[in-house]
């Protein structure tokens, strides 16, 4: 008499369950986190002139962490501090909450300022 086995060993026992870090791995490639911390920033500036270039960021990830620094234009005055830093927190909270990263380190970098225009400065000379 031959007895039938499948791939679990022996008949009608189930497979040895494998735990899940050891099924196999997730990568996120930095491109996926630049895109992701760079909509962030975009959330976090706001509403920006059409002649800006919206924000855009570069990673450097290594095991569960990403360094980024992040690219931005503002306007003109502003309190330029008090973007850098919500621009900052936003990223960091952004990609931790979608990427499961740490981000022990976010930089902004200021590339340009624009001037906003004065109100009713198109309109031309007032007395």
């Amino acid at each position: 008499m031959t007895s039938v086995t499948s791939e679990a060993g022996e008949l009608g026992r189930p497979p040895a369950a494998v735990a899940p870090g050891e099924r196999g791995a997730t990568r996120i490639a930095d491109r996926v986190v630049a895109k992701i911390a760079a909509q962030a920033a975009r959330e976090a500036v706001g509403t920006l002139p059409t002649d800006v270039t919206p924000p855009h960021a570069t990673v450097a990830l290594h095991h569960e962490t990403a360094r980024i620094r992040i690219h931005l234009e503002l306007d003109y005055p502003c309190d330029i501090g008090a973007r850098c830093c919500a621009v900052r927190r936003q990223v960091v909270e952004r990609v931790g909450a979608l990427v499961g990263m740490e981000v022990p380190e976010a930089v902004v970098q200021v590339e340009r300022l624009h001037l906003v225009a004065a109100h009713g400065a198109g309109q031309g000379r007032t007395r």
